[in-house]
């Protein structure tokens, strides 16, 4: 009996760039709509602004490097980077914030490494990052949740939104319907203790269910990636759960001055970090050891950076500094060889 003879590889069903962004994007879902419940139209204004920006910036830096337009716009790529930056910028944040963060994220940290695949940092986390540094007003004005202020916060029309976004309304009108985050108001609560800063503070007491919903929309979102295996476990359990035991740690030995865990994963950009942002396949670890090494770094530093830094989040900040030591973890965590007793390490491939 003769044998069919195949050469690899041996795949059975299509499993290209544009599907897998397609998948991301359709699991954002969740996160874009408690979003946009809780906080407004603010997000869906950026969303479609950015989207537009990332197309466009795309197709001209395509055109410059002489790159077929067609095949690259199509994988979806530069609307998921855009995706990520629209959801993480204030929804109230002026136009050109928004154009200057996808400028930085196509353009710079994205093409002027060489393109998909060879970027060896997220480019919206880079643009997030600069966006911080340079406007840190624009940055830290974010709307406040509609369920404030016990009859329900007033929450402002599509029309209005799109005037304060594009200019039309001046700033002082929205500085109404904006307000602290969760996080801003435990970082800054001066010498108050967490129990009195829970008190007095309606964004910690009455407001931050809403960053609760929508930390769990995000997660939602992440369980259907791990579902459609998309991402793998590793890097977000690692650093949810480093995240996890560095803030029970330090909650255990002073809970006046340090938040629990479950304030530190269910608020902020947590959830959006561990399964949209830390998995991206280009800029973190590539082994599975070095995938959970990666995520650890990435919740230490989050930790750290929230407790003791000048940012009340520091998730991008983390991210490209574990985005800086992923190769050097790739090095030191590779996998054994079929065939061999032991795992190449190091520069010199010795165990």
């Amino acid at each position: 009996m003769s044998l069919i003879r195949m050469s690899s590889p041996h795949v059975y069903k299509t499993n290209t760039t544009a599907n897998v962004m397609r998948l991301v994007l359709l699991a954002t879902l969740p996160g874009i709509i408690a979003m946009t419940v809780f906080f407004g139209w603010g997000t869906l204004i950026q969303l479609v602004w950015a989207g537009a920006l990332a197309v466009a910036f795309e197709a001209i830096i395509l055109k410059i490097r002489r790159r077929p337009l067609g095949f690259y716009l199509s994988d979806g790529s530069a609307l998921v980077t855009a995706l990520l930056l629209a959801v993480a910028i204030p929804p109230f944040a002026p136009w050109w914030v928004t154009a200057v963060g996808i400028f930085v994220a196509i353009v710079i940290a994205k093409h002027l490494y060489g393109g998909l695949g060879q970027n060896p940092f997220n480019p919206a986390m880079v643009a997030y990052a600069l966006l911080l540094i340079s406007f840190p007003v624009e940055m830290t004005r974010w709307s406040a949740p509609f369920v404030l202020n016990g009859e329900g916060w007033p929450v402002a029309s599509f029309f209005d939104t799109l005037g304060a976004i594009f200019g039309s309304v001046d700033s002082v009108w929205y500085d109404s319907f904006t307000g602290a985050t969760p996080l801003d108001e435990l970082r800054h609560r001066g010498g108050l203790t967490n129990e009195e800063a829970w008190r007095q503070s309606v964004v910690l007491s009455e407001g931050i269910g809403a960053w609760h919903a929508v930390s769990a929309a995000w997660l939602m979102g992440g369980i259907f990636l791990l579902y459609r295996k998309i991402i793998t476990w590793h890097a977000p359990i690692s650093m949810l759960l480093a995240l996890a035991i560095c803030s029970a740690m330090f909650y255990g030995y002073d809970p006046d001055n340090y938040a629990g865990p479950f304030f530190h994963l269910s608020t902020g950009a947590t959830m959006l970090a561990a399964f949209f942002i830390i998995t991206d396949p280009v800029s973190s670890a590539t082994s599975n050891r070095g995938r959970i090494i990666f995520g650890a770094g990435i919740g230490v530093l989050i930790f750290i950076i929230r407790t003791w830094g000048n940012y009340p989040d520091g998730v991008a900040f983390a991210v490209l500094l574990m985005n800086l030591a992923a190769p050097f973890i790739d090095i030191y965590s590779q996998p054994r060889s079929y065939g061999h007793s032991k795992a190449n390490k190091g520069q010199g491939g010795k165990a």
